[in-house]
Protein backbone atom coordinates (compact mmCIF):
# COMPACT_ATOMS: atom_id res chain seq x y z
CA UNK A 1 0.00 0.00 0.00
CA UNK A 2 1.45 3.51 -0.86
CA UNK A 3 0.15 6.58 1.26
CA UNK A 4 0.01 10.00 -0.57
CA UNK A 5 -1.14 13.44 0.23
CA UNK A 6 -4.71 13.96 -1.08
CA UNK A 7 -5.57 18.13 -1.95
CA UNK A 8 -9.29 19.14 -2.71
CA UNK A 9 -8.29 19.86 -6.17
CA UNK A 10 -7.26 15.92 -6.53
CA UNK A 11 -10.94 15.19 -7.99
CA UNK A 12 -10.51 12.04 -8.93
CA UNK A 13 -8.96 10.92 -5.45
CA UNK A 14 -11.56 12.69 -3.02
CA UNK A 15 -14.35 10.88 -5.40
CA UNK A 16 -12.55 7.71 -4.08
CA UNK A 17 -12.37 8.88 -0.52
CA UNK A 18 -16.39 10.25 -0.79
CA UNK A 19 -16.77 6.11 -1.98
CA UNK A 20 -14.31 4.56 1.09
CA UNK A 21 -17.00 6.77 3.80
CA UNK A 22 -19.69 5.07 2.15
CA UNK A 23 -18.65 1.52 2.27
CA UNK A 24 -16.74 2.26 6.12
CA UNK A 25 -20.33 3.70 7.26
CA UNK A 26 -22.01 0.90 5.77
CA UNK A 27 -20.32 -1.64 7.89
CA UNK A 28 -19.49 -0.01 11.28
CA UNK A 29 -22.19 2.87 11.79
CA UNK A 30 -25.00 2.67 9.12
CA UNK A 31 -27.17 5.37 11.24
CA UNK A 32 -24.73 8.26 10.32
CA UNK A 33 -24.28 9.78 7.52
CA UNK A 34 -21.02 8.91 4.95
CA UNK A 35 -19.15 12.34 3.26
CA UNK A 36 -20.72 13.93 0.35
CA UNK A 37 -17.47 14.82 -2.16
CA UNK A 38 -19.07 18.67 -1.46
CA UNK A 39 -18.95 17.91 2.24
CA UNK A 40 -15.06 16.35 1.76
CA UNK A 41 -13.83 19.34 -0.36
CA UNK A 42 -15.25 21.89 1.75
CA UNK A 43 -13.53 20.13 4.53
CA UNK A 44 -10.17 19.93 3.08
CA UNK A 45 -10.52 23.24 2.13
CA UNK A 46 -11.19 25.11 5.64
CA UNK A 47 -11.11 22.24 7.93
CA UNK A 48 -14.32 22.72 10.70
CA UNK A 49 -13.10 26.71 11.48
CA UNK A 50 -10.44 27.46 8.88
CA UNK A 51 -7.64 24.98 9.68
CA UNK A 52 -8.18 22.55 7.26
CA UNK A 53 -6.70 18.77 8.12
CA UNK A 54 -3.69 17.06 5.92
CA UNK A 55 -5.39 14.19 4.47
CA UNK A 56 -3.78 11.70 2.96
CA UNK A 57 -5.21 8.25 1.41
CA UNK A 58 -3.48 4.95 1.65
CA UNK A 59 -3.63 3.28 -2.28
CA UNK A 60 -3.71 -0.58 -3.53
CA UNK A 61 -3.11 -1.09 -7.08
CA UNK A 62 -5.15 2.05 -7.96
CA UNK A 63 -7.81 2.15 -5.76
CA UNK A 64 -7.89 3.87 -2.44
CA UNK A 65 -8.52 1.37 0.30
CA UNK A 66 -7.86 3.81 3.25
CA UNK A 67 -7.89 6.94 4.78
CA UNK A 68 -5.61 9.10 7.69
CA UNK A 69 -6.57 12.51 8.20
CA UNK A 70 -4.53 14.84 10.49
CA UNK A 71 -5.49 18.00 12.64
CA UNK A 72 -3.79 20.39 14.42
CA UNK A 73 -4.73 23.97 15.83
CA UNK A 74 -2.77 26.94 16.04
CA UNK A 75 -5.14 28.79 18.27
CA UNK A 76 -4.56 26.21 20.63
CA UNK A 77 -3.19 23.12 22.22
CA UNK A 78 -0.22 23.71 20.12
CA UNK A 79 1.55 20.30 21.07
CA UNK A 80 -2.09 18.23 20.19
CA UNK A 81 -2.70 16.81 17.11
CA UNK A 82 -5.49 14.04 16.20
CA UNK A 83 -6.04 11.89 13.88
CA UNK A 84 -9.18 10.23 11.96
CA UNK A 85 -8.22 6.55 10.15
CA UNK A 86 -10.84 4.66 8.19
CA UNK A 87 -9.89 1.11 6.09
CA UNK A 88 -11.95 -0.53 3.64
CA UNK A 89 -14.14 -3.48 5.64
CA UNK A 90 -12.63 -5.75 2.65
CA UNK A 91 -9.09 -4.75 3.53
CA UNK A 92 -8.96 -4.58 7.44
CA UNK A 93 -6.81 -6.55 9.96
CA UNK A 94 -3.74 -6.88 6.95
CA UNK A 95 -1.78 -3.94 8.43
CA UNK A 96 -2.98 -0.85 6.45
CA UNK A 97 -4.33 0.83 9.28
CA UNK A 98 -1.36 0.32 11.56
CA UNK A 99 0.61 2.35 8.31
CA UNK A 100 -1.09 4.62 8.22
CA UNK A 101 -1.36 5.38 11.70
CA UNK A 102 2.67 4.78 11.73
CA UNK A 103 2.75 7.42 8.43
CA UNK A 104 0.43 10.83 10.49
CA UNK A 105 2.51 9.65 14.02
CA UNK A 106 5.63 10.98 12.21
CA UNK A 107 4.22 13.56 10.00
CA UNK A 108 2.66 15.01 13.39
CA UNK A 109 6.35 14.39 15.22
CA UNK A 110 7.60 16.57 12.13
CA UNK A 111 5.53 19.28 13.01
CA UNK A 112 6.11 19.54 16.83
CA UNK A 113 3.22 17.76 18.46
CA UNK A 114 4.09 15.58 21.46
CA UNK A 115 0.39 14.44 22.12
CA UNK A 116 -1.83 12.07 19.73
CA UNK A 117 -5.39 11.33 20.03
CA UNK A 118 -7.43 9.05 18.06
CA UNK A 119 -11.24 7.60 18.17
CA UNK A 120 -13.52 5.38 16.93
CA UNK A 121 -17.04 3.62 17.40
CA UNK A 122 -17.44 1.32 20.69
CA UNK A 123 -15.84 -1.90 19.25
CA UNK A 124 -13.95 -4.54 20.44
CA UNK A 125 -11.58 -3.66 16.96
CA UNK A 126 -11.38 0.44 18.33
CA UNK A 127 -10.16 -0.69 21.86
CA UNK A 128 -7.58 -3.50 20.28
CA UNK A 129 -6.18 -1.23 17.49
CA UNK A 130 -5.96 2.15 20.01
CA UNK A 131 -4.19 0.12 22.97
CA UNK A 132 -2.38 -1.74 20.83
CA UNK A 133 -0.85 1.53 19.74
CA UNK A 134 -0.05 3.29 23.11
CA UNK A 135 -2.93 4.66 23.39
CA UNK A 136 -4.79 5.49 26.48
CA UNK A 137 -8.87 5.25 27.47
CA UNK A 138 -9.72 9.10 27.72
CA UNK A 139 -13.53 9.66 27.10
CA UNK A 140 -16.97 8.00 26.04
CA UNK A 141 -19.17 9.80 23.56
CA UNK A 142 -22.84 9.11 22.78
CA UNK A 143 -24.35 9.58 19.65
CA UNK A 144 -28.11 11.10 19.33
CA UNK A 145 -30.52 11.38 17.08
CA UNK A 146 -33.71 13.37 17.17
CA UNK A 147 -37.01 12.17 14.84
CA UNK A 148 -39.17 15.49 15.05
CA UNK A 149 -42.36 13.30 14.54
CA UNK A 150 -41.27 11.93 18.18
CA UNK A 151 -40.72 14.81 20.33
CA UNK A 152 -42.58 13.98 23.12
CA UNK A 153 -46.31 15.55 23.62
CA UNK A 154 -45.96 18.40 26.13
CA UNK A 155 -42.78 19.21 25.40
CA UNK A 156 -43.35 22.33 23.93
CA UNK A 157 -45.33 23.43 27.40
CA UNK A 158 -41.95 22.82 28.96
CA UNK A 159 -40.18 24.92 27.53
CA UNK A 160 -42.73 27.58 27.65
CA UNK A 161 -42.70 27.49 31.65
CA UNK A 162 -39.31 27.55 31.86
CA UNK A 163 -39.28 30.43 29.93
CA UNK A 164 -41.40 32.14 32.09
CA UNK A 165 -40.49 30.91 34.77
CA UNK A 166 -36.79 31.14 35.08
CA UNK A 167 -35.68 32.53 31.97
CA UNK A 168 -37.47 36.12 32.33
CA UNK A 169 -34.49 37.91 32.47
CA UNK A 170 -33.23 36.79 28.93
CA UNK A 171 -34.64 37.58 25.68
CA UNK A 172 -33.57 34.88 22.49
CA UNK A 173 -32.38 35.91 19.27
CA UNK A 174 -32.69 33.82 15.98
CA UNK A 175 -31.23 34.12 13.06
CA UNK A 176 -29.53 32.05 9.98
CA UNK A 177 -26.32 32.52 8.20
CA UNK A 178 -23.48 34.65 9.23
CA UNK A 179 -23.37 36.11 13.01
CA UNK A 180 -23.88 39.75 12.48
CA UNK A 181 -21.41 42.01 12.46
CA UNK A 182 -21.81 44.15 15.43
CA UNK A 183 -22.64 40.73 17.72
CA UNK A 184 -19.17 38.93 16.55
CA UNK A 185 -17.07 40.75 19.45
CA UNK A 186 -19.06 39.13 22.14
CA UNK A 187 -19.52 36.36 20.39
CA UNK A 188 -15.83 34.91 20.89
CA UNK A 189 -16.41 34.73 24.95
CA UNK A 190 -19.54 33.08 24.31
CA UNK A 191 -18.42 30.50 22.11
CA UNK A 192 -15.35 29.87 24.50
CA UNK A 193 -17.95 28.68 27.07
CA UNK A 194 -17.34 25.27 25.01
CA UNK A 195 -14.41 24.75 27.12
CA UNK A 196 -16.79 23.68 30.65
CA UNK A 197 -18.10 20.63 28.55
CA UNK A 198 -16.25 17.59 30.32
CA UNK A 199 -13.14 15.89 28.46
CA UNK A 200 -12.77 13.40 31.37
CA UNK A 201 -9.62 11.73 30.86
CA UNK A 202 -8.35 13.60 27.71
CA UNK A 203 -5.83 16.42 28.03
CA UNK A 204 -7.35 19.12 26.50
CA UNK A 205 -6.47 22.82 27.20
CA UNK A 206 -9.04 25.70 26.91
CA UNK A 207 -9.71 26.43 23.38
CA UNK A 208 -9.78 30.28 22.24
CA UNK A 209 -12.08 31.56 19.71
CA UNK A 210 -11.11 35.01 17.78
CA UNK A 211 -12.68 36.27 15.78
CA UNK A 212 -11.05 35.51 12.86
CA UNK A 213 -11.91 31.60 14.06
CA UNK A 214 -15.54 32.19 14.12
CA UNK A 215 -15.88 33.38 10.47
CA UNK A 216 -13.57 30.63 9.64
CA UNK A 217 -15.95 28.54 11.25
CA UNK A 218 -18.75 30.14 9.22
CA UNK A 219 -16.67 29.93 6.13
CA UNK A 220 -15.91 26.51 6.50
CA UNK A 221 -19.98 25.27 7.51
CA UNK A 222 -21.13 27.14 4.01
CA UNK A 223 -17.98 25.28 1.57
CA UNK A 224 -18.86 22.24 3.21
CA UNK A 225 -22.64 22.72 2.03
CA UNK A 226 -24.16 23.93 4.89
CA UNK A 227 -26.61 25.98 6.03
CA UNK A 228 -26.02 27.38 9.87
CA UNK A 229 -29.13 28.68 12.14
CA UNK A 230 -28.98 30.13 15.96
CA UNK A 231 -30.66 30.92 18.87
CA UNK A 232 -28.73 33.10 21.51
CA UNK A 233 -29.74 34.43 24.80
CA UNK A 234 -29.48 37.93 25.48
CA UNK A 235 -29.65 39.14 29.37
CA UNK A 236 -31.74 41.69 28.89
CA UNK A 237 -30.95 43.99 31.83
CA UNK A 238 -26.89 43.81 30.37
CA UNK A 239 -27.26 43.15 26.61
CA UNK A 240 -24.60 40.65 27.38
CA UNK A 241 -24.85 37.21 25.03
CA UNK A 242 -25.28 34.22 27.60
CA UNK A 243 -25.98 30.87 25.66
CA UNK A 244 -26.60 29.76 22.11
CA UNK A 245 -27.18 26.78 20.13
CA UNK A 246 -26.39 25.94 16.58
CA UNK A 247 -27.89 23.65 13.83
CA UNK A 248 -26.45 22.74 10.06
CA UNK A 249 -28.52 21.97 7.58
CA UNK A 250 -26.93 20.05 4.61
CA UNK A 251 -28.19 21.35 1.51
CA UNK A 252 -27.47 18.14 -0.08
CA UNK A 253 -29.30 16.12 2.51
CA UNK A 254 -32.29 18.77 3.37
CA UNK A 255 -34.39 16.34 5.25
CA UNK A 256 -31.14 16.59 8.21
CA UNK A 257 -29.82 18.62 10.12
CA UNK A 258 -26.34 18.39 12.27
CA UNK A 259 -26.71 20.29 16.49
CA UNK A 260 -23.21 21.54 16.51
CA UNK A 261 -22.99 23.49 19.54
CA UNK A 262 -25.18 24.14 22.91
CA UNK A 263 -23.62 26.32 25.70
CA UNK A 264 -24.51 28.87 28.99
CA UNK A 265 -22.07 31.13 30.21
CA UNK A 266 -21.03 29.42 33.62
CA UNK A 267 -22.68 32.76 35.48
CA UNK A 268 -25.63 32.21 33.79
CA UNK A 269 -26.34 28.76 34.51
CA UNK A 270 -29.70 27.88 36.42
CA UNK A 271 -32.17 29.44 34.49
CA UNK A 272 -33.30 26.97 31.91
CA UNK A 273 -31.83 28.45 29.22
CA UNK A 274 -30.56 25.08 27.75
CA UNK A 275 -33.47 23.82 27.08
CA UNK A 276 -34.88 27.22 25.85
CA UNK A 277 -32.22 27.64 23.35
CA UNK A 278 -33.03 23.63 21.66
CA UNK A 279 -36.58 24.58 22.44
CA UNK A 280 -36.88 27.48 20.29
CA UNK A 281 -34.70 25.97 18.04
CA UNK A 282 -37.01 23.41 17.45
CA UNK A 283 -39.15 26.01 16.29
CA UNK A 284 -37.37 28.03 14.13
CA UNK A 285 -36.08 24.97 12.30
CA UNK A 286 -39.72 24.10 11.87
CA UNK A 287 -40.62 27.42 9.91
CA UNK A 288 -36.98 27.96 7.92
CA UNK A 289 -36.27 24.50 7.04
CA UNK A 290 -39.61 22.28 7.62
CA UNK A 291 -38.34 19.63 5.22
CA UNK A 292 -35.28 18.85 7.96
CA UNK A 293 -37.20 15.53 9.91
CA UNK A 294 -33.93 14.45 11.91
CA UNK A 295 -31.29 16.02 13.54
CA UNK A 296 -27.94 14.80 15.08
CA UNK A 297 -26.04 15.87 18.18
CA UNK A 298 -22.99 14.27 20.35
CA UNK A 299 -22.26 14.31 24.05
CA UNK A 300 -19.80 13.21 26.60
CA UNK A 301 -21.42 10.41 27.95
CA UNK A 302 -20.95 12.18 31.19
CA UNK A 303 -22.28 15.70 30.45
CA UNK A 304 -25.54 14.66 32.45
CA UNK A 305 -26.89 18.17 32.62
CA UNK A 306 -27.19 18.08 28.23
CA UNK A 307 -27.91 14.30 28.45
CA UNK A 308 -30.82 15.29 29.91
CA UNK A 309 -32.00 18.01 27.90
CA UNK A 310 -31.82 15.74 25.51
CA UNK A 311 -33.44 13.11 26.30
CA UNK A 312 -36.21 15.86 27.47
CA UNK A 313 -36.42 16.44 23.82
CA UNK A 314 -37.07 12.93 22.54
CA UNK A 315 -33.36 12.44 21.54
CA UNK A 316 -32.39 8.37 21.38
CA UNK A 317 -29.03 6.88 21.36
CA UNK A 318 -27.34 5.86 17.83
CA UNK A 319 -23.87 5.12 18.66
CA UNK A 320 -21.12 5.34 20.90
CA UNK A 321 -17.54 6.62 20.21
CA UNK A 322 -13.82 6.31 22.22
CA UNK A 323 -11.42 8.80 22.62
CA UNK A 324 -8.10 7.52 23.03
CA UNK A 325 -4.33 9.57 23.78
CA UNK A 326 -0.86 8.60 23.37
CA UNK A 327 1.89 11.26 25.12
CA UNK A 328 5.55 11.17 22.96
Amino acid sequence: MDIVRVTPDDTATVDQLVGLSEAIVKVDCPWEHPFTRTRLTGMLRYGWDGEPPEQYAGVLEGHVIGSARLWTSDYDNLDLAWFDLGVHPDHRRRGHGTALLAAVTERARELGRSSTGIGGWESAATRGFAEGAGFTFGQEEVARRLDVDDVPDGFAELVDRARRDHAGAYEFLTMSGPVPQELLAQMTDLQAAINDAPWDDIDMEPEVFPIERLLGYEQAQAASGRRLHRVIARHSATGELVGHTIVAVSGERPDYGDQQDTTVVREHRGHRLGIVLKGLMLDYLRRVEPQCRSFDTWNAASNDHMIAVNEAMGFHVTGRSLAYQRKG
